[in-house]
């Protein structure tokens, strides 16, 4: 008799995201109260300091893209192989090599809203869904704005001022950078900035830049440093400095509006 062939593992991401909405069973209060209705906005869990132990919390309330980060290196002649997501390392132990494997996933809804995370596991697909699952309880939001002294621009399409993050010996510095630049910083800054909604911007990096981990860390530094320099009031209008999601105009915001209640 011939064997049953074996059904492929489906994963998280494979299933459609409302089905998988539809199953969810919180197992927190915030879940309970995100669940019923009661929190609707995710800006009602970050400027409270909320703790989010959910990965189904951030689902529900943002529409999220997720992406993985070249962190590993495949082996090849002379030490070049090929970048891959996964990085993987080994234990000596009596038993033989016994080897993990990494992954470094970041998430965002394009507009505001970001988030980074690391997963390991011994197995690929188990430290790839850590990973997602990770980034998506560490959500925090940005500032956007238009500093750069070449722009003219009132449209939040870049960050309003430099900043630095630095992690081990990488240090990072993002730039302004005037409309229809793009992202001038190197390919998998690119992945994070672009899933935060930034679409101009200009980078500078020191030590070892090679060490994908350390650099990625040093960008979520410098992107969490945005909402912690003070700004006079003044300069929110001159830069056009938002935090979080582009605010609606027009028939938008009026549509958004519930009808009977003041806005």
């Amino acid at each position: 008799m011939a064997p049953r062939p074996r059904q492929p593992r489906r994963r998280r991401e494979d299933i459609d995201p409302k089905a998988y909405l539809a199953d969810w069973q919180p197992k927190t209060e915030l879940g309970r109260k995100v669940q019923a209705k009661e929190i609707t906005d995710i800006d009602q869990i970050l400027d409270n300091g909320l703790r989010v132990l959910e990965p189904e919390i951030a689902d529900t309330l943002l529409d999220l893209e997720s992406e993985l980060i070249l962190i590993g290196q495949s082996k090849g002649k002379f030490g070049g192989g090929q970048r891959r997501v996964f990085r993987q390392t080994q234990k000596k132990t009596m038993e033989g090599n016994k080897p993990t494997f990494s992954a470094y996933a970041v998430v965002g809804n394009k507009d505001g809203y970001i988030g980074l995370g690391l997963g390991k596991s011994k197995e690929t697909i188990p430290a790839r869904e850590k990973a997602v699952r990770n980034a998506k309880l560490a959500l925090f939001k940005i500032r956007r704005g238009a500093g750069s002294w070449e722009d003219s621009s009132s449209e939040p399409h870049s960050i309003p001022f430099a900043v630095e993050g630095k992690c081990g010996s990488v240090v990072v510095k993002l730039m302004p950078a005037p409309k229809g630049k793009g992202l001038v910083v190197e390919k998998e800054m690119a992945k994070i900035l672009a899933l935060a909604g930034i679409k101009d911007c200009w980078a500078r990096t020191r030590g070892q830049s090679k060490n994908k981990v350390n650099l990625v860390k040093a960008v979520e530094q410098a992107l969490k440093r945005l909402s912690k320099m003070k700004v006079k009031h003044d300069q929110i209008e001159q830069f056009s400095i938002i935090e979080g999601r582009t605010p609606k105009k027009g028939a938008e915001a009026e549509e958004a509006t519930p009808t009977g209640e003041d806005a």
